[in-house]
């Protein structure tokens, strides 16, 4: 084995590496989260048809301008994640999404990743494309006021899957997009994210999850990333959407904390979980058990949610101006009641019908 300065040299310098810790502090300040809106074009299209409008620039606009002008919008979310589209947008004041986020007290972010591709000779695997001009993007992005960026590659659960090949080719090109991200000084958010499509048990669900975790963090190391300044976006351990058996939150909290202190090391300051498609309700109850479970849990557990924070703000918005109150105050109760999870502390609401649907879409893609 070669003698660290043989054929090692630190990554980063002293001042990186505390650029980045000090932007994931930011981040994982206590009682707040991210709100995930970087839905492609194709994606948003999709929520946009669920109200009954059509898919044009002007519209993803609105809707995000509703989203970042809200009143206090910084008292409960810390991060914004941004598709390239929405980067470029402005207020119809003619301010920058990006300003607009960092004024409210956020932390603006990029998705860096440019979608699934098949994996050649596999049972429908695939990974995650994008590493090409990749640091020229993160330069760019960087400049453009976007501290953190995010990255996400896919596995699935079936009798012979993820395999050996898609849980190493996945991990390698999550660890080549985070250290292209340190050095352009984004704090990269690895999101290896085990789909909850299929009939599979929560057991076998903390199985291929803990194995995904270590084929990751295995592969981080290898490439010298410096995990301080690096945040973790997982599915929370949860059955399969087709399994009879479903998991009270208790168990879910459980089963992802043991997959956590099995798979993540502790220099990792936080972790940002995905929704998966599940109910808003639901996605917030199993948060707070999470941060709920007693022992050792050494990082900051916090939310990353996309339709879990979107879906009933929408439904309230309906694309009409004169909802957009209702809708921002919508956005708002569910920042604060994940908020609140974050810390342990949610304890329950009316479970309207909207915010109690399941949000499920099977092989997600955004």
């Amino acid at each position: 084995m070669a003698e660290v300065g043989g054929s090692y040299k630190s990554a980063l310098s002293s001042q990186q590496e505390k650029e980045l810790r000090d932007i994931a502090a930011r981040i994982l300040q206590p009682g707040k989260g991210i709100l995930a809106a970087d839905e492609s074009t194709g994606t948003i299209g999709k929520r946009l048809a669920s109200v009954n409008l059509e898919n044009n620039e002007d519209n993803r606009r609105k809707y995000r301008q509703l989203l970042f002008t809200t009143p206090s919008f910084g008292q409960n979310i810390s991060g914004v994640i941004l598709y390239e589209e929405t980067f470029n947008q402005s207020t119809e004041k003619g301010e920058r999404f990006v300003d607009v986020i960092r004024r409210q007290g956020a932390v603006a972010g990029i998705k860096l990743d440019l979608g699934v591709v098949p994996l050649a000779g596999t049972l429908g695997e695939g990974t995650t494309q994008g590493l090409d001009g990749l640091a020229k993007r993160c330069e760019d992005f960087k400049k453009g006021g976007c501290d953190f960026a995010k990255w996400r590659c896919v596995l699935n659960i079936g009798s012979h899957v993820p395999s050996h090949v898609a849980l190493l080719e996945n991990a390698n090109v999550l660890a080549r997009y985070a250290s292209i991200c340190q050095q352009a000084g984004l704090v990269p958010i690895v999101e290896p994210e085990v789909l909850c499509d299929g009939e599979h048990s929560i057991e076998r669900c903390q199985k291929v999850t803990e194995q995904t975790l270590a084929y990751t963090y295995k592969a981080l190391s290898d490439h010298h990333v410096y995990l301080e300044g690096t945040l973790l976006k997982p599915n929370m351990v949860t059955p399969g959407q087709s399994c009879a058996r479903k998991a009270t939150p208790s168990e879910v909290g459980l089963a992802t904390v043991t997959a956590l202190r099995r798979g993540v090391p502790a220099a990792v300051p936080g972790i940002v979980f995905l929704s998966g498609g599940q109910s808003e309700i639901d996605a917030t109850k199993n948060l707070n058990a999470i941060n709920q479970v007693n022992g050792v849990k050494p990082w900051t557990l916090t939310f990353s949610y996309g339709r879990a924070l979107q879906a009933s703000v929408l439904k309230a918005w309906q694309g009409k101006n004169e909802n957009i109150s209702a809708a921002q105050k919508t956005l708002l109760h569910r920042a604060k009641a994940n908020g609140d999870a974050q810390l342990g502390k949610y304890s329950g609401e009316d479970e309207a019908a909207a915010a109690a649907t399941s949000l499920f879409v099977k092989n997600h893609a955004y």
